[in-house]
């Protein structure tokens, strides 16, 4: 195996949720005087194996650090919520022992929501495909690497499934031992609604946050201008497929390229629950929601799908809008998907 491939494949596998140390204070900080004696404030810092940066804009700067600052601490808390490395988490001793009674509430209501999206993209996205990634990676890392052998597909495929998920007040609970459960899909978009809501507390009516992808909005920037939100290129070209226009609504793109396991990209953390493999018909799927845990769990949903199929989904959820990219470079878009130079570029949730 090529060196520098194997590395990428390493370092590709720390995006995922929460294989970082938590660094406490932001690592950049600026505050812009702008129009109308307002000041438009950033800061950012890494995190979720990204970077996540937050910029508002407030005509008391002192309001927009303090908000911001708090806002930071209210991820840094749910990082460690969510951490399925940390043994002490509750998503660690659910996914060790099958079982957890006195859950956090944020982990309840996050896996509360993911079997709600289960439902509602017909088995399409699926948080208990963790079997399977853990089995991709066995088997695709290092100097021997070759496929899974049908016989551990078959056996992984039996601990697959939403609906061997039982919750029942604040206990979640697996019905097959060896179950495990991935949050990627999911918990990073609630983080990102939870940072929103600190803003929103201490009344701050425009800003953005940005997660590496998953961003939320709100109102305007400065001089009353819309968000810009450009689109990833999935091929890493340098090109944006697209560029929208975002107010009060929120951005999440799902991709292939985002962590996989082989040369190919045949194995990926992405994964069909129904079929056991990496879906290959996508490379991109970007989804604007009212909320980001919404196109977060939308996006991965579309991913999974037939790109016609996916882009139908979508048409049929008010407020949502997508731009899939198939593996031959061809953009499919929702009906209501508008890009910046388009007419009607500030209604909100279609641009």
């Amino acid at each position: 195996m090529d060196e520098a491939v194997r590395i990428g494949r390493k370092l590709s596998a720390l995006i995922e949720l929460g294989f970082e140390r938590v660094d406490l204070s932001p690592v950049a900080s600026e505050a812009v005087p702008v129009a109308g004696k307002a000041y438009k404030v950033t800061s950012g810092r890494p995190a979720m194996g990204t970077f996540v940066s937050v910029s508002a804009v407030h005509r008391s700067r002192d309001r927009a650090e303090e908000a911001i600052g708090q806002a930071f601490q209210e991820m840094d808390r749910l990082i460690r919520v969510f951490n399925r490395y940390d043994a002490s988490t509750a998503v660690s001793q659910l996914n060790r022992e099958g079982q957890v009674d006195d859950t956090p509430p944020e982990l309840f209501q996050v896996v509360t929501r993911a079997l709600y999206y289960n439902q509602l993209s017909q088995g399409a996205f699926d948080i208990s495909v963790q079997p399977l990634v853990d089995l991709f990676r066995e088997c695709l890392d290092g100097e021997a690497a070759s496929e899974p052998a049908p016989e551990r597909m078959r056996e992984a495929m039996r601990l697959v499934g939403s609906e061997k998920i039982e919750l029942s007040r604040r206990a979640i609970r697996f019905r097959e031992d060896g179950m495990g459960i991935t949050l990627d899909g999911i918990a990073k978009g609630y983080i990102v609604d939870r940072v929103a809501d600190v803003l929103a507390r201490h009344k701050l009516s425009d800003y953005l946050i940005n997660a590496g992808g998953d961003i939320r909005t709100a109102g305007t920037k400065e001089e009353g201008d819309p968000w810009t939100v450009a689109v990833q290129d999935p091929a890493k070209r340098g090109d944006f497929p697209d560029v929208i226009h975002v107010r009060d609504a929120a951005v999440a793109t799902s991709g292939s390229y985002e962590i996989y396991f082989d040369h190919e990209r045949s194995f990926h953390h992405i994964v069909n629950a129904r079929s056991g493999r990496s879906p290959q018909s996508n490379t991109s799927v970007s989804v604007v929601a009212p909320t980001s845990m919404a196109a977060d769990a939308l996006a991965t949903s579309v991913f999974v799908m037939d790109p016609p199929e996916g882009v139908r989904y979508i048409d049929s959820l008010p407020g949502c809008e997508c731009l899939v990219i198939d593996k031959h470079a061809h953009q499919l878009k929702s009906k209501g998907w508008r890009s910046a130079a388009q007419p009607h570029q500030e209604k909100a949730g279609s641009e």
